[in-house]
């Protein structure tokens, strides 16, 4: 089942491997606990709120916007 959760797990690990990152290195510059990225990355990922989704994308160097319309692409 492919679940927004899903895609956006997929979403954010391939967004953050493309910018070299690891997950402790995005975890830090997001200010986001580490392992609460884990488990946003995982097999059965948590639901992100807006403000950390926000966390991420800063972290990530990209726009809100940006980081949520990879959702459709995330295959």
């Amino acid at each position: 089942m492919d679940t927004v959760d899903l895609r956006f797990a997929n979403a954010l690990k391939k967004l953050r491997k493309a910018k070299g990152l690891t997950q402790e290195a995005l975890a830090q510059r997001a200010g986001v606990d580490y392992k609460y990225l884990q488990k946003l990355e995982g097999r059965n990922p948590s639901s992100p709120t807006l403000a950390t989704m926000k966390k991420l994308a800063n972290g990530l160097e990209v726009t809100l916007v940006e980081l949520v319309s990879r959702l459709e692409s995330s295959d």
